[in-house]
């Protein structure tokens, strides 16, 4: 195997004998082998649509196929077999309609990609279908060519959350189509691919405005609510993952039936939407999101329902796991999105807590609207002098070492700031007691990675507010990336033309030398190095 897309990547460089995220080289090769087949039937399908031909089976299936190859979605080997065959045919299917509008099918291996009678000869197709085999020379080329690939899976991962709540444009799938299927060619040169990575994130602007209109307009706009950290006596549920859709039919599925549902990680600032937050039995958080994973949810006494990536690896407890939607895990019970009886059936076996345990409470719910509502507030405190600097702090988590960087920043910023945070990376500190700035709450809670829109919204609120562009507004970005949506989040912001980024843990491996030279100094890209260096070079001090 050969798999260097997440943060965590073997020495930096790949993994090549075993996923540090868990991921077994049958897995890799499979994925390998789904991405192979995507890019034939990517060829096919934006070809049909400069013939009129747009099938939406064929966007909806590239959108979850994509997904589910993204860091810790799925590591199950008997759901990426059916998928391979499903690509081809849909690609078949397609052609055959291509033929029929008088268009011709495009040519190349991928569009003429068989895939093998067993699932020893698909691992092989897989491992021939690798970055190693790539056969692009230029380094610097194939290095953006992987990053557009990387930007590709994280768009498709807030594309598939957005279908799933009633949201899509066509020219997200159009892009994806049109990117997976020029990287099979050799005759792009650097400009090109420098200009399909910073169009992957402005379609990604458009995918995330697409899944923040379906959030809120079925649960409405969050607003700022305290979240229990503790537990309360009774049978439990515990939810992790992204998905709000599934874990609304699961409140609505267990009302009355004496289970008390908590969330887990990336799903805390569900306690903020008012259709969610309704639910008395919704009761509050459990866990961090990385640091202690393992060990939260073997001690957690319920079930625990995944609804997308966010766990590293399922353990001794698997028993107690289900998984939903394209999440897949060897060993841990898959169920459908719709009836989460096994669920239920389980949490009731099961012992639950047997007392109240008080462990404080966070803030969420600082969206957009609840950010934006008081932006007179905030406008008037910086003109004041009361707030000097705005920090945006979040991204993904990790196992990683490093992290606690974060954890370091957020202690040491100044009482005169204010740190705005999303994502599974403010874990780190999302308990900290930072006070208030004239009623203003010092640490902010935006929201999911998924909600990063919201973030883009308030820095170009502000931006208005105070006539000048994004990169003269007193706000400074420190974000810590893990997998592929952190990826596109990025290429989102440079399309922005945000510059003067921190990054970290450590850089992406995927990225070249020259790559990262022109990151540096197009954007000002930097890593991170200490929480007290980073700070005084930021303020000034």
């Amino acid at each position: 195997m050969f798999c260097y897309q997440c943060e965590q990547t073997a020495k930096g460089t790949a993994c090549e004998k075993m996923g540090v995220c868990g991921k077994k080289p049958d897995v890799a090769a499979l994925q390998d082998a789904l991405v192979h087949a995507l890019k034939g039937l990517s060829l096919v399908a934006h070809e049909a649509r400069a013939h009129g031909i747009v099938d939406d089976d064929v966007n909806t299936f590239t959108a979850e196929a994509v997904f589910s190859t993204l860091t810790n979605v799925n590591f199950d080997p008997d759901r990426f077999e059916p998928m391979v065959r499903r690509a081809v045919q849909l690609r078949e299917s397609l052609k055959a309609r291509l033929l029929a509008a008088g268009g011709a099918v495009p040519v190349g291996e991928v569009v003429d990609f068989e895939p093998a009678s067993d699932r020893a000869g698909l691992v092989r197709q897989g491992e021939l279908a690798g970055i190693p085999n790539d056969p692009e020379p230029d380094p610097d080329i194939k290095s953006l060519k992987q990053t557009v690939i990387y930007g590709i899976k994280g768009l498709c991962a807030y594309a598939d959350h957005a279908r799933i709540l009633g949201q899509w444009d066509d020219a997200v799938y159009e892009y994806v189509h049109r990117a997976l299927a020029a990287t099979t060619t050799l005759d792009k040169d650097l400009g090109y691919w420098v200009e399909m990575a910073l169009e992957c994130g402005r379609v990604n602007i458009r995918a995330m405005e697409l899944l923040d209109a379906g959030n809120t307009g079925t649960y409405g706009h969050p607003v700022p609510t305290s979240v229990p950290l503790g537990a309360k006596a009774g049978k439990a549920i515990l939810v992790s993952g992204h998905d709000l859709k599934d874990l609304h039919t699961l409140l609505r599925q267990t009302e009355g039936k004496g289970i008390n549902i908590y969330t887990h990680g990336e799903m805390l600032p569900c306690h903020g939407y008012p259709e969610l937050k309704k639910y008395p039995h919704f009761h509050g958080h459990y866990g961090t999101a990385w640091q202690n994973q393992q060990k939260e949810f073997a001690e957690f006494p319920g079930a625990i329902l995944m609804t997308t990536n966010c766990i590293q690896k399922p353990g001794a407890y698997q028993e107690n796991i289900f998984t939903t939607g394209l999440v897949g895990w060897p060993g841990v019970v898959h169920v459908g999105n719709d009836d989460f009886t096994p669920v239920i059936e389980k949490a009731l076996a099961m012992d639950g807590y047997a007392k109240d345990e008080d462990k404080g409470a966070v803030l969420v719910g600082f969206g957009r609207n609840a950010v934006l509502g008081v932006a007179d507030k905030v406008v008037d405190a910086v003109k004041a002098g009361a707030i000097r600097h705005f920090f945006l702090v979040g991204g993904c988590d990790g196992a990683k070492p490093g992290r606690n960087y974060y954890t370091e920043f957020v202690e040491k910023t100044p009482a005169d700031t204010v740190v705005l945070t999303l994502a599974c990376g403010k874990f780190r500190f999302f308990d900290k007691q930072l006070g208030e700035i004239g009623g203003i709450p010092r640490l902010l809670d935006v929201g999911q990675c998924n909600d990063a829109f919201s973030a883009v919204k308030i820095a170009l609120a502000l931006a208005d507010a105070f006539e000048c562009g994004v990169n003269d507004l007193p706000l400074s970005l420190v974000l810590s990336w893990y997998e592929q949506k952190a990826v596109v989040i990025l290429l989102s912001l440079l399309a922005l033309g945000i510059r003067d980024i921190r990054l970290g843990p450590s850089l992406p491996a995927f990225l070249s030398p020259n790559v990262l030279d022109y990151l540096v100094q197009n954007y000002d890209i930097k890593p991170i190095s200490s929480a007290d260096e980073d700070l005084a070079a930021i303020l000034g001090a």
